[in-house]
């Protein structure tokens, strides 16, 4: 063998190697980092096309900078593909926001199912059951909905219904690790999209109903180890305090309440600031709802804010460590947790560019502060409210209560807003080029009067409220806010964060409790309500669209992007559907349910059945 021959060889050798090295490189999807989650869904995004967080940024404005689909070709969007996907008895409806990463659609299901599906046709990758039992159910207040995913190198995350934290491998599926992270059997629960904050993934806890001590939590993502753990709600009397925070806030409970563990859920509104190494959590209402149930005297009713409650929390991301708090509705008595989602964003106000955080919880109000520091900067009602009459601005914004807004077991109240308050888990979006936050919200009343005693199988009785009653008072409370003429019973407004009030309103597009929105660089609204996909101008709120899909219970929108293709994505109860332009797939029936839980099988049910109808505002 010649020298030319044995270095052509070794020459051929060498070319075949680097081939196969490009060709493995070439099939290893780039992992989702620290890095690239802090550009996700940003002009500097490096990975275009994807959304890898529950809000495509990390600011959760669901703002999207594809413009393929604009206001010239809307109108000509139809169906490209839709996939047969269903939770577990077949309730009709999800809530859970998709991901989209290596040309793969990750959708979260109710009963803690989730599907891998492919992006470009829908067809089935993987599924995982987390085998929810079907008693889970029972000890779960509203349904056992799941309202997103997260990913991180390589894994996704899955908070299922019974409080365990599970890791799956993205590619194939198989489950990578699992965490307890409390006991679905002391009423515990999930409902919540986890959120990536540096090496750790933050969840929270739903279950405030149910008389559980309220808190969210950090677990190390290599391994589910806990991290951090901050609680809601203090100690009971006479146990020992974690730290001095939990002493702050037990000095502003008095009484018995401890009986009831003090509630303090955080089941939805979670997010997380790369820039000032922050967590933001949004907490829920004091468990029970009346004041006299938590052992707070007539006399001294509005007096005690029952800390953490109702409040935006912000804690240190590497320690759980509390920065600040602002409580948007002290001493709760009326549902209005302050757990709706969070827009964050930097914004000219008065002048000033201002690094705010912005929530509409259930309360009515729409809160906007500084989020390096909790600067009360404006609180406004988005529906017509009469719990609240003012915000002491010398007191940082702290809500003026109307104190003729109390019930008890003699005397009951009509409040605005209504059960199920004003703003739900449906989540807003915020287009920077419009200047415009867009708001699915409800309005309404409802009727509240204290029962004898909280009883957690009680339904509504669980929080301590009777049924029915009139309201005795001869002079009503004033309301506040948009007139009732503008807003309707629900819909869809757009707000200008800068002054803090309405631009553009269309009432009758879904509430705060169905779908949600999303928007474009191209000056476009996406809106799922019903089972309609609405679409319309981000700055004059001009429809363009209104294309329905069939199938009920369309979840939050999101967009993405596969082979120079825009799509439109968003899963109903048995569907998910991916529109595009030039879209002619026929809209499918609904089939019926699968088998899924741990009672799936030859002759098993076909998992829990729907849940009784809430007859009383709902947590989570």
């Amino acid at each position: 063998m010649t020298t030319s021959t044995i270095k052509a060889m070794l020459a051929a050798g060498v070319i075949a190697t680097v081939a196969l090295i490009s060709t493995l490189t070439a099939q290893q999807p780039r992992e989702v980092d620290a890095k690239i989650l802090k550009t996700a869904g940003t002009a500097k995004d490096a990975m275009p096309g994807t959304w890898l967080t529950y809000g495509l940024t990390q600011t959760e404005q669901r703002y999207s900078q594809l413009k393929q689909i604009d206001e010239t070709n809307v109108g000509k969007l139809g169906l490209a593909w839709s996939a047969p996907i269903a939770a577990a008895g077949g309730r009709g409806g999800t809530e859970g926001t998709p991901l989209m990463w290596n040309n793969t659609i990750y959708q979260s299901m109710d009963n803690s199912i989730v599907y891998a599906l492919d992006a470009r046709t829908g067809q089935q990758k993987w599924m995982y059951d987390a085998k929810i039992d079907p008693a889970t159910q029972s000890h779960m207040c509203c349904g056992t909905h799941n309202r997103g995913l997260a990913i991180y190198e390589g894994k996704i995350i899955l908070a299922a219904n019974d409080a365990r934290l599970i890791a799956l491998d993205a590619i194939s599926g198989k489950e990578l690790w699992q965490s307890k992270v409390a006991d679905i059997n002391q009423y515990y629960s999930f409902t919540i999209a986890p959120r990536i904050a540096g090496d750790k993934v933050i969840v929270g806890v739903g279950g405030g109903e149910y008389f559980i001590r309220g808190f969210f939590a950090a677990y190390n993502l290599k391994d589910g180890s806990l991290a951090w753990k901050f609680h809601t709600v203090p100690p009971a009397p006479g146990q020992p305090m974690e730290d001095k925070d939990q002493e702050r806030a037990s000095k502003t409970w008095v009484g018995d309440w401890a009986k009831y563990g003090g509630g303090g859920s955080v089941w939805d509104g979670l997010v997380y600031d790369p820039d000032t190494d922050l967590v933001f959590a949004g907490t829920g209402n004091p468990e029970p709802w009346p004041e006299e149930m938590r052992g707070i005297p007539k006399s001294e009713w509005g007096k005690w804010d029952n800390l953490y409650t109702c409040s935006i929390v912000a804690v240190d991301a590497k320690t759980g460590k509390l920065k600040w708090y602002y409580q948007t509705v002290p001493g709760d008595a009326w549902d209005l947790d302050s757990v709706g989602g969070f827009i964050m964003a930097d914004i000219q106000i008065e002048g000033k560019t201002r690094k705010v955080i912005m929530q509409a919880p259930k309360s009515g109000v729409f809160y906007i502060l500084d989020r390096t520091n909790g600067q009360f900067i404006s609180a406004e009602p988005f529906v017509p409210v009469n719990w609240v009459t003012g915000f002491d601005k010398k007191n940082n914004g702290k809500p003026i209560i109307n104190q003729t807004a109390y019930y008890d077991q003699t005397n009951s109240v009509v409040m605005y807003p209504g059960g199920g308050g004003a703003h739900n888990w449906a989540p807003m979006s915020y287009n920077p080029n419009a200047g415009l936050v867009y708001l699915p919200y409800s309005a309404g009343s409802y009727t509240f009067n204290a029962a004898k005693e909280p009883d957690p199988k009680a339904g509504g009785g669980a929080h301590g409220l009777g049924r029915g009653g009139q309201d005795k008072r001869t002079t009503p409370m004033p309301i506040w806010g948009p007139d009732a003429a503008t807003v309707g019973r629900g819909g869809l407004q757009a707000r200008d964060p800068k002054t803090n009030q309405i631009k553009w309103v269309k009432p009758g597009r879904g509430s705060g409790s169905t779908g949600g929105t999303m928007t474009t660089a191209s000056n476009l609204v996406f809106q799922t309500a019903g089972n309609t996909l609405y679409v319309y101008k981000a700055d004059t709120g001009d429809e363009l669209l209104a294309l329905p899909f069939n199938v009920p219970g369309g979840a939050p929108p999101i967009t993405y992007m596969v082979d120079n293709t825009q799509y439109i994505g968003f899963a109903t109860g048995t569907q998910f559907m991916a529109m595009k332009v030039g879209g002619t797939a026929q809209m499918p029936p609904a089939p019926p349910p699968p088998q899924f839980g741990r009672g799936a099988g030859k002759g098993a049910p076909k998992g829990p059945p729907p849940p009784p109808p809430v007859e009383a505002p709902h947590t989570n």
